[in-house]
């Protein structure tokens, strides 16, 4: 392992140091990434302190990098800058959303692999971000809820994420949140290895064939069973800090901060590999 690793619990992330700015595009940084992500979720970096430029080249090693859609910097087109701001960040107004547990792109045809977040500023008061380990938690349920599970599918929309800051949009809001589509999906995704994960999260609009009530009742157990702390990683941030995390498996939150702070994260996102079965 390039710089020295220590993990962060027993079910997700690990911590590495000693490694900064261009030493990240060494070859041999990025295929103990990609061996760290695949055995704990989310690598922590700390004080990598990469330049925006190095932050590109990297995430371009570790994969297929997404020019951001909105708001990317003029500088890097595959930046976006996260932030309460609006002056900073067009999409500011959707990032409340961001307060609650989801996966980035679950209405995608092929969900985001991973994402990567450098820390140039952090807010006074709050704004850790919180990861959840999905193999972990469906690895954990009772054999026969598992074989249930596997039986059922699930809506996604964003909608059901930006209704729970916004209860009450306009027509115009509703408008632009329908024109993402909303995609229906199994609960349990498995993947080409077999291995498999709860596809839960704020996203998660109602499951098949329940009625809403028991429906609700079951998104809302499963998602408090997936966050539990022993499948969480909490991580406070400090400027210089670099989090990659497998966005597949992983859920995720920001932990909720004042629009005035100055918290700026440069966020890059590595497109999906294999779509949800």
């Amino acid at each position: 392992m390039s710089g020295t690793a220590i993990p962060l619990s027993a079910a997700v992330g690990v911590e590495i140091t000693g490694l900064s700015g261009a030493q990240f595009v060494d070859p041999g940084v990025v295929a103990d990434c990609q061996a760290a992500l695949d055995t704990h979720g989310v690598v922590v970096y700390r004080d990598a302190h990469l330049e925006d430029a190095d932050l590109v080249a990297f995430s371009r090693l570790l994969g297929d990098v997404i020019t951001a859609p909105v708001g990317g910097l003029t500088a890097h087109p595959e930046i976006s800058p996260i932030s309460l701001d609006p002056a900073t960040s067009a999409l500011a107004s959707y990032r409340k959303g961001t307060f609650f547990w989801h996966i980035d792109g679950v209405n995608d045809e092929l969900p985001q692999r991973a994402s990567l977040l450098a820390a140039r500023q952090v807010a006074d008061d709050g704004g850790d971000t919180e990861f959840a380990n999905t193999y972990a938690a469906y690895a954990a349920l009772p054999d026969e809820e598992k074989d249930h599970l596997g039986t059922l599918r699930v809506v996604h929309s964003l909608a059901a994420t930006q209704l729970l800051t916004n209860p009450n949009p306009s027509p115009k809001q509703r408008a632009s949140w329908d024109r993402t589509p909303s995609r229906e999906h199994p609960l349990v995704w498995t993947r080409a290895t077999g291995r498999r994960s709860l596809l839960v999260g704020a996203t998660t609009d109602h499951v098949v064939g329940l009625p809403q009530d028991d429906s609700r009742a079951l998104l809302d157990r499963l998602l408090d069973w997936s966050t539990q702390p022993r499948f969480v990683l909490r991580h406070h941030w400090r400027v210089g800090d670099l989090v990659v995390w497998d966005n597949t498996g992983m859920l995720h939150r920001a932990l909720p901060y004042e629009p005035i702070s100055p918290r700026l994260l440069h966020r890059t996102t590595l497109a999906g590999t294999e779509a949800i079965a």
